[in-house]
């Protein structure tokens, strides 16, 4: 019975194995694919997923940021092409808040833009000037007053979209920071319990199919454990984008 135990351990591994040769064939083909050539043979080793590789998301982070992000500006040149003012629009429309606190979480101003137990918008527009200027003979008024209409419409939500994306980013951030610290934690614990039934197995206690039970509680530890700091990355760039380009 150990034995057929062991060899499912095995061909379990050897699956895998494959597996993850294939994945880092598919991206070496995707990434020479991005920069249009082969890549080189010196290619220098890729750091681990533990190390930083971006800047850590700072607190005080503000909204402002956000103007930068391509869905807005584009609302933006669409409301001026309507003659619009874009500074009352986005006094209007667009809520000034910190959008990080402490450890780079969502700050409590950016919670309340949304109503409390649901995902609804909650900031009330702020309009003290006319948005639109005038200009507009009266041929063209009924179609001009719909354009300012739609593209009041289209900047509001791009304006919910980016905040909301930023909103759901930082969630995203905060339950993966927890599931790394808590699976480092346990590939600590498994890593003991490998180097406990390996020492048992040397002294002649235990036989080596504990140590081999251990070593693959340890492995598949440590697989979870690389997908969730890869999540965290890839959740990294999300905020990246959804703040414009960086913060």
């Amino acid at each position: 019975l150990d034995a057929r135990s062991v060899e499912i351990q095995v061909k379990t591994a050897e699956a895998n194995l494959a597996a993850y040769r294939q994945q880092l064939s598919e991206t070496h083909n995707a990434l020479a694919f991005l920069i249009g050539t082969a890549l080189p043979s010196n290619l220098p080793a890729g750091r681990g997923l533990e190390q930083a590789i971006v800047a850590d998301l700072r607190s005080g982070v503000p909204s402002d940021l956000l103007e930068r992000r391509p869905d807005i500006l584009e609302a933006e040149h669409q409301l001026r092409a309507a003659n619009a003012n874009i500074g009352a629009a986005r006094a209007a429309f667009f809520p000034r808040v910190t959008l990080t606190g402490g450890a780079g979480t969502a700050s409590k101003s950016l919670g309340d833009l949304f109503q409390s137990g649901s995902s609804a918008w909650a900031f009330s527009p702020q309009i003290s000037v006319p948005i639109f200027d005038g200009g507009y003979n009266k041929a063209n008024l009924e179609v001009a007053e719909v354009r300012k209409q739609i593209g009041i419409a289209q900047y509001e939500k791009a304006i919910q979209t980016g905040f909301r994306e930023v909103s759901d980013g930082l969630a995203a951030r905060s339950g993966l920071n927890g599931q790394v610290a808590a699976y480092e934690g346990l590939v600590a614990a498994q890593q003991k319990r490998f180097d406990l039934a390996d020492a048992r197995y040397q002294q002649g206690v235990d036989s080596y199919f504990q140590v081999l039970d251990a070593h693959q509680d340890l492995y598949a530890a440590r697989q979870i454990l690389i997908r969730l700091r890869l999540a965290r990355l890839t959740n990294a760039v999300g905020l990246y984008k959804a703040l414009g380009g960086g913060w």
